[in-house]
């Protein structure tokens, strides 16, 4: 298992990983996305067919055959799938990553035992290895994918001692890796090995809470990326290991800028069971002192119809009610009148990275009309309005003042200090954090209690008569 290959393949091998970082570039930018998008996947189909021509295939016919199949099912779900559901799909391409790398350790393993001259020190710990991170990616992403879907509860599920016990779990899959390096070919050890490392990603996963999904997309991200990388060294193939590794950095990093974004640390979103209901605490006031002025749409369309300056400020619940065109429209009825508008993206909006920034883009809203956290807070005190679209935890005041809320400290967008507040929102209800908004009980925020695309539905009707 050698990495000697032609002087060509050489070659198109480093052509297909510069298209590849090329393609990572261009992804950082809504407006390049879909052409790094193309040229990765260009990158990636050059690798196939360098490695396919360089290997011993038994049997094209099945590899054509899965491939029709895998393009098919893919094609079908890429356009059918719901944006809401594109977090949920983005999980389950980890968790196949991840488990196709397990599968490859899994199928050279047992090629190796079969060998007569048996396993290397090199083969022995590549294979280890990748089967650790493999399983654990392939067996979280099914478990983000659950939390996503509803399948699985979306509240952390805890129990005593839960960071002990995988605490323990890890060393036994240490201990066993090192025992399958030492004494390699234990086969009943190898199938202990795969079933401990894919419990230990379900255990990993289960305590985290839905407010965490965006990260947990971005670890599993990274995961699956360095799977490949791992599969890599497997099979001693070049392309592989660079592009799992781009592909691990890139997922890593993008953690690192979501956990910023929350002002918490990975090991917090890992072991600290965010988004368990707990109680709001300071800033909310008593239960009796809340008052909640409700708005109708005709208020709305008046107050934003009227407006120098709008700020739209989208989240999931936009996302869920699938009202991306209809707030594009009023957007466009708005600066027809001469308003301002502006969308402000938090990095955490939604539920994978860059959620907003792609169901916007489904709507064709202008990328220069999208502006970051950092971007966009300072223009929240010149607003005459914010229109907050379903989006909860990323405006809520408690971040800033309340010492014990679980989000203390999270950069949020400064939507209380816009002279004017709209909340579009279904009900009171908490957001993933499990904790109340005093945003909703302020002034000058006004609550319009409506499915979002519904909202938008009523006060472009009443825009027509102002």
């Amino acid at each position: 298992m050698g990495l000697e290959i032609p002087v060509y393949s050489l070659v198109l091998y480093l052509v297909a990983a510069v298209l590849f970082i090329i393609g990572l570039m261009r992804m950082s930018s809504p407006a390049t996305a879909r052409l790094g998008n193309l040229l990765a996947a260009i990158g990636m189909l050059i690798a196939v067919v360098i490695t396919l021509l360089l290997k011993e295939v038994l049997n094209y016919t099945m590899i054509l055959v899965g491939i029709a199949i895998g393009a098919a099912i893919g094609g079908v779900v890429a356009r059918t799938v719901k944006m809401t559901a594109m977090p949920q799909m983005v999980g389950i391409y980890n968790g196949f990553g991840g488990g196709a790398s397990l599968l490859i350790a899994a199928a050279e393993f047992f090629r190796y035992v079969n060998l007569e001259e048996g396993f290397t020190v090199h083969s022995s710990i590549t294979i280890v290895v990748t089967i650790l991170i493999g399983a654990v990616t392939f067996s979280g992403s099914m478990i983000a994918f659950g939390k996503l879907q509803g399948i699985v509860q979306a509240r952390p599920i805890t129990y005593p001692l839960q960071n002990i016990v995988n605490l323990v779990i890890f060393i036994a899959v240490l201990g066993m890796m090192v025992y399958l390096v030492v004494v390699p070919g234990n086969i009943p050890i190898f199938i202990g090995l795969i079933a401990v490392t894919l419990a230990l990603g379900v255990l990993l996963v289960i305590p985290i809470g839905g407010a965490d999904m965006p990260v947990v997309i971005s670890l599993l991200n990274s995961y699956s990326g360095l799977a490949g990388c791992a599969a890599g060294f497997v099979l001693g193939n070049m392309f592989l290991i660079i592009s799992g590794a781009l592909v691990g950095a890139a997922g890593f990093i993008l953690t690192r800028i979501m956990c910023k974004a929350m002002n918490r640390s990975l090991g917090n979103v890992m072991f600290g069971a965010f988004g368990a209901v707990v109680e709001a605490g300071g800033g909310a006031g008593a239960e009796g002192e809340r008052v909640v002025r409700e708005a109708t749409a005709i208020d709305v369309a008046t107050l934003v119809g009227y407006a120098k300056s709008v700020i739209i400020v989208p989240g999931y619940g936009l996302a869920v009610a699938q009202a991306q065109h209809h707030v594009a429209e009023l957007a466009g009825i708005l600066e027809k009148r001469g308003v301002d508008v502006k969308y402000a993206i938090h990095p955490v909006a939604g539920r994978m990275p860059g959620h907003m920034n792609v169901l916007l883009a489904e709507a064709d809203v202008p990328y220069d009309r999208l502006y970051d956290l950092d971007d966009i807070n300072a223009d929240f005190e010149r607003a005459d309005v914010a229109v907050v679209v379903g989006a909860n935890d990323v405006t809520n005041p408690v971040a800033r003042n309340v010492t014990d809320s679980p989000i203390y400290g999270m950069p949020i967008l400064n939507v209380d200090k816009a002279r004017s507040v709209v909340v579009i929102k279904r009900s009171l209800a908490p957001g993933f954090a499990g904790i109340d908004n005093p945003l909703f009980y302020m002034d000058r925020t006004m609550m319009f209690f409506r499915d979002a695309k519904q909202a938008f539905i009523e006060t472009i009707d009443e825009m027509k008569n102002i």
